[in-house]
């Protein structure tokens, strides 16, 4: 179901994170999808249940997510969910980049870019 590679330079908890993100944004994974178990999860990937557990809470944390008790882990995000997610980490980052270190809304938009040259990058 997902792929990591330890050996890349992105810690694989985050790795783990982008492949469910990914998955809901081609819809391959859809609102209400359960996904597996952390320490079936872990067994599969080979890595360790805390590594999982700590991707899963960062998605719960950013609300892809959502855990139901003993029923499971599921999918809890959808688009409109997502983009509002987004914009409210948008404004987070203009609230200290442009708010508290008084860079224009140009330099904003430059750290921005270069910041994604620098990802793609690798």
């Amino acid at each position: 179901m997902f792929t990591v590679d330890p050996a890349a330079s992105t810690p694989v908890y985050e790795q783990l994170v982008e492949c469910v993100l990914r998955d809901v944004s081609s819809g391959e994974l859809m609102v209400g999808d359960r996904i597996p178990p952390v320490r079936a999860l872990a067994s599969e990937l080979g890595l360790s249940a805390g590594t999982v557990a700590k991707a899963y809470r960062e998605m719960e944390t950013r609300g892809v997510i959502e855990t139901r008790g003993r029923k499971g882990t599921f999918i809890a995000q959808g688009r409109d969910d997502r983009d509002a997610a987004a914009a409210r980490a948008a404004a987070r980052y203009l609230d200290e980049v442009a708010g508290q270190l008084h860079y224009s809304p140009e330099e904003c938009v430059a750290l921005v870019q270069h910041a994604l040259r620098a990802r793609s990058e690798g």
